[in-house]
C-alpha cells in the first residue's frame, strides 16, 4: 500500500468511507449483562511470608446486553497506569471501555500484575525505584501541557487537554488534578518482570475468554506482542495505540528493545535464543524529516511469524512526544513480514492529541475512528 504523508492510503479510506466524524449518531444507551471483575491466578512462588501467587492479574469484564460484535476487546494499559485508564476521563466523562460497550463490544480491562489492582510483591517483582524526575514535571512536560514547556518538536501542537482552567493541564488544574491522581509507580521496564508477568495473565486471559482483540497504550504494546506470540490463534487483531518500545537509532534506554520491539524473548523465524544474534543496522536517513532513523535488523531477516496473520493498526498523535518514532515499530514488523496500517491521527482529521490521547478531549472520536478501522477489517 501507498504511505500518505506517513498514513497508508488505507487508513485514508476508512475514514472517507465508513464516515468517522465527531458528528458521528450517538451510541446505544449503556446497557449491561453484566459488570463484573475476576482474577487471573498467580503463579506459586515462595516469598518470606510463604508462598504468594505472584503475577496474579485483575480483569474488570463489562458485557453489553446486546453484544454486536464477535470478538470482545482487551485493554492494557502503559507504564505508571492502571486499567482505570480506559474506565473514565479525569474531567468526568465516559473511557474508551464504555464507549466499546456501547458499540457492542465485550471489554475486559485489566490492572497489569504487580500494578493497581494486582498484587505487588517487592521481595519477588523487584523494588520499584523513585523516579528520577518529579512525576508532576514528566506529566505536565510531557503530556498534559507540552505545549507550554516545548520540549520537544510536536509539543506546540498539543490544544486536547479537557480542561479550560487558567493552569490548563498543569498542578492545581482540577483536571490535571485528577489524572495525576490516578498514576502509580511501575517495577522497571528494563528489568523484564513486566512483559513477562503480563505475557503469562494475558495468555491465561484468552484461554479464559476465547479469541479477542487486543486494545494496549504505551508500554503495554510490548505485551500486546508477547501475548499474540503466547496464543497466535487467540488474538483477531491488534491496535497499538504509541506502542513505547520502539526500535529507533542511536540506542537509548527503552529506543532499543533487545528484541527489536520486546525487551524479553519472542518467536523468530529463523529461530533467535540469544539477543545478541538478532543483527541490527541503522537506516541510513530517517523515513521523512523530522523523524527519527530506525534501527532495524541487518540481513539476513528472521520474521516474527507468530504476529503474521491479523489486521494490526499502530496510531500515533499529532503532538505526542513519542510521534518522531512510533514509525518505526511499523517499519520493523513490515521488515519482518507483518503487516499493518501506520496512522497519523492528523493525516485522518485529528489534531492536536498527546500520549495520553484516551483521556483528551476529543477521546470519543479518536474511539468513533478505532471503531471504524475494526469494522473496515470486520473485527
Amino acid at each position: 500500500m501507498t504511505r500518505i504523508g506517513g498514513i497508508l492510503a488505507a487508513g485514508l479510506l476508512a475514514a472517507a468511507t465508513l464516515g468517522i466524524s465527531a458528528q458521528a449518531k450517538p451510541l446505544p444507551p449503556l446497557v449491561l449483562e453484566h459488570d463484573s471483575s475476576f482474577y487471573i491466578p498467580g503463579e506459586y512462588v515462595d516469598s518470606p511470608e510463604g508462598k504468594v501467587p505472584d503475577g496474579a492479574m485483575y480483569v474488570h469484564a463489562l458485557i453489553p446486553a446486546k453484544r454486536t460484535h464477535k470478538y470482545p476487546l482487551v485493554m492494557i494499559h502503559g507504564i505508571n497506569s492502571t486499567g482505570s485508564i480506559f474506565e473514565g476521563t479525569p474531567d468526568g466523562r465516559e473511557g474508551w471501555a464504555q464507549f466499546f460497550v456501547r458499540a457492542g463490544y465485550a471489554v475486559y480491562v485489566v490492572d497489569q500484575p504487580a500494578r493497581g489492582r494486582s498484587p505487588y510483591f517487592p521481595e519477588i517483582d523487584g523494588p520499584i525505584p523513585a523516579p528520577a524526575e518529579s512525576r508532576i514535571q514528566t506529566l505536565e512536560e510531557g503530556y498534559t501541557a507540552p505545549e507550554v514547556y516545548n520540549k520537544y518538536p510536536r509539543a506546540h501542537l498539543h490544544t486536547q487537554w479537557p480542561s479550560d482552567s487558567p493552569l490548563k493541564g498543569r498542578a492545581g488544574d482540577p483536571v490535571f488534578d485528577a489524572f495525576i491522581s490516578s498514576s502509580v509507580r511501575s517495577i522497571p521496564t528494563a528489568t523484564g518482570v513486566s512483559e513477562r508477568l503480563t505475557k503469562r495473565a494475558g495468555a491465561l486471559l484468552l484461554d479464559r475468554i476465547g479469541p479477542a482483540i487486543l486494545l494496549t497504550h504505551s508500554q503495554g504494546g510490548a505485551f500486546g506482542w508477547q501475548i499474540t506470540d503466547a496464543r497466535p490463534n487467540l488474538v483477531k487483531g491488534i491496535i497499538a495505540i504509541e506502542p513505547a518500545a520502539t526500535p529507533t537509532y542511536p540506542p537509548s534506554g527503552s529506543s532499543a528493545p533487545a528484541y527489536g520491539i520486546t525487551g524479553t524473548p519472542i518467536t523468530y523465524a529463523p529461530p533467535i535464543t540469544d539477543a545478541k544474534q538478532l543483527a541490527r543496522a541503522a537506516q541510513d536517513k530517517p523515513d521523512a524529516p523530522g523523524l527519527k532513523r530506525c534501527y532495524l535488523q541487518a540481513e539476513p531477516v528472521h520474521g516474527l511469524p507468530t504476529l503474521q496473520g491479523r489486521p494490526i493498526a499502530i496510531v500515533v498523535s499529532e503532538a505526542s512526544p513519542l510521534a518522531d518514532r512510533i514509525h518505526c515499530v511499523s517499519d520493523y514488523l513490515k521488515q519482518a513480514g507483518v503487516p499493518n496500517d501506520f496512522i497519523r491521527l492528523e493525516n485522518v482529521g485529528i489534531h492536536g492529541n498527546s500520549h495520553e490521547m484516551m483521556v483528551e478531549r476529543n477521546s470519543d472520536r479518536i474511539a468513533r475512528y478505532l471503531a471504524g478501522w475494526l469494522a473496515q477489517h470486520r473485527l
